[in-house]
């Protein structure tokens, strides 16, 4: 494993090799850190990036063409050593390729590749996912980038805000024991904006699907959005771990979803999974823009 580092005269950032995961991302020249520390008491990653599967799937197991195979929360590639492919002054992309190893956790070749870009105040992170087979690949991928939330010193968590590209009102789906249950809440927004209760991720993530925003922000005690998430996933996640207090929430843009706690069908049949054809290639992003903390 190893870090690389680009930036710019607005902005920098750390990629570790490990999972291609951004460990690092400050605003300079003052050098203000946005993203989570790792600190392993509340939670010991920073932004994975989430392949081929996003959350859990029932029981810890799936289903291709009737063979179970076992997988963990989030997939594989967040705990596999990346290659660096290129690396400019703006831009670094890293790649992973199956292998016997991946093949026998889950039997489809695939070619991914993580980019990140910058551009003034903004991160573009990037992802491409080959199929190099003559078979369909089914696939989900997502991020999991965690911003610190409370910012400044002297504030608390329940401060902040959430905003949304939306007004009204934002659905969720609720989960229980990591799946998601049948159980919907909704959540009222004033002017776009969500508080941060202190019991706001009491049952763990938000999950909330079918395009309802594709931008949000945090936002100061005042009223400013400090750092917004844009991207055009068709769901996403809001999490902060439960019961823990911890310093931070993720913003996280999915192509993909835990199973449901009533699924019992195959690798491909679950929700929001992604398709590839022999020889396709699929490529999404989403943009993380600094604001003033101040």
């Amino acid at each position: 494993m190893a870090l690389f580092q680009i930036g710019s005269d607005r902005i920098t950032i750390q990629v570790d090799s490990m999972g291609a995961e951004m460990k690092s991302l400050k605003a300079l020249p003052a050098g203000r850190e946005y993203l989570w520390n790792a600190d392993p008491r509340y939670w010991k990653r920073t932004s994975p990036v989430l392949f081929p599967l996003v959350g859990g799937v029932r029981d810890g197991v799936y289903r291709v063409d009737g063979k179970e195979y076992p997988m963990g929360q989030h997939g594989f590639a967040r705990d596999t050593e990346f290659c660096l492919k290129s690396q400019t002054a703006h831009e670094i992309w890293f790649a992973l390729e199956s292998d016997e190893e991946t093949m026998r956790r889950y039997p489809y070749p695939f070619a991914l590749e993580i980019g990140y870009e910058l551009a003034d105040r903004t991160v573009i992170v990037k992802w491409r996912v080959k199929n190099p087979a003559r078979e369909t690949l089914w696939f989900s991928i997502g991020g999991h980038p965690a911003f610190l939330c409370p910012i400044r010193e002297g504030t608390k968590q329940s401060d902040y805000g959430l905003r949304f590209d939306t007004r009204g009102e934002i659905v969720a789906s609720v989960l229980e024991g990591g799946l998601v249950s049948g159980e919907r809440t909704v959540y009222a927004l004033r002017d776009g904006v969500l508080p941060v209760t202190e019991h706001l991720f009491d049952r763990d993530a938000l999950v909330i699907e079918r395009d309802q925003a594709h931008r949000v922000s945090l936002v100061t005690p005042e009223g400013r959005d400090y750092l917004t998430v844009a991207f055009d996933a068709p769901l996403f996640g809001i999490w902060s771990p439960p019961h823990k207090n911890a310093p931070f929430i993720c913003i996280e843009p999915w192509y993909g979803r835990c199973d449901s706690a009533d699924f019992a069908g195959e690798w491909r049949e679950r929700e929001w999974i992604q398709t590839l054809g022999a020889g396709e290639t699929f490529e999404a992003s989403y943009r993380i823009t600094l604001g003033e903390t101040d």
